[in-house]
């Protein structure tokens, strides 16, 4: 099936590994010029490499923090300048820390809110004038299965990324009238270093093994096992593009069934 993605530029954030990473190359495979960014230089220049040379796309790096303001103005500046416009923006970024109440502290939830809610709100401010000059495009906020179903442990991102879901569902009716469409993808337990990390903070909290705690995980899941980064990357892609033109508003859930609510 043709997305339609040939010839667009996409701007995914936090982009030099995980799922960021995925949704990149996915795109880049859609034959859509490519910009990505990360706040280390050497591993975003390594993997826009290698997705130059695994797809031939014309792929721009740019290092920027996507929780510091005047890094996002200069990482938009940066893609219109080269492009001239931007069709798609995916709103990515590493997701806050695991802990609960008593663990954080204000200063936690602050930092928390920066990364996750205003980095997304940021780069909506930044990107939307261009998308409205050029008469549309497609909003995509990465959040998690989190906004559905609240996972132990990460109180930060339970609490934050429902915001996120809150600024996609308004969005999307603010701006249907310029053609501009804003979802959310909700990724569930899939195999990135973020996950490993969380499973190594589960195995330590309760006296187990990472494998133990990804046995549990899976046994919840009707597929029986955890995703992998290609596959959200293919649902994105798919919302994203001209494929999905009659969708917006829409938070889609990539995670094997393992939320079982009806709503």
């Amino acid at each position: 099936m043709d997305l339609g993605l040939k010839g667009k530029v996409a701007l995914v954030t936090a982009a030099s590994r995980g799922l960021g990473r995925a949704v990149a190359l996915q795109l880049a495979e859609e034959e859509a010029s490519v910009a990505i960014c990360a706040r280390k230089e050497g591993p975003l220049q390594a993997t826009a490499e290698e997705i130059r040379e695994a797809t031939g796309a014309e792929v721009l790096a740019i290092p920027a923090d996507v929780s510091v303001p005047e890094d996002v103005d200069r990482l938009v500046e940066a893609v219109l300048d080269r492009f001239g416009r931007i069709d798609v923006l995916v709103t990515n970024a590493g997701g806050p820390p695991p802990g609960r109440f008593l663990d954080l502290t204000p200063a936690d939830w602050e930092a928390a809110v920066r990364l996750t809610l205003m980095s997304a709100v940021r780069l909506c401010y930044s990107v939307v004038p261009a998308m409205r000059k050029q008469g549309g495009g497609s909003i995509m906020a990465m959040t998690s299965i989190s906004v559905k179903q609240p996972l132990p442990n990460l109180l930060l991102s339970n609490s934050i990324r429902l915001a996120v879901i809150g600024l996609v569902k308004t969005l999307a009716d603010e701006l249907a009238p310029d053609g501009i469409r804003v979802n959310a993808v909700c990724p569930g337990w899939t195999r990135t270093e973020r996950v490993e990390q969380l499973l190594q903070d589960r195995a330590a909290r309760n006296g187990t093994t990472p494998e133990e705690e990804a046995a549990r995980i899976t046994a919840a899941i009707p597929m029986g096992r955890m995703g992998m980064p290609e596959e959200l990357a293919r649902a994105v892609a798919f919302l994203a593009s001209p494929a999905a033109s009659y969708i917006t508003g829409v938070s889609l859930l990539v995670d094997g069934g393992m939320y079982r609510g009806v709503m």
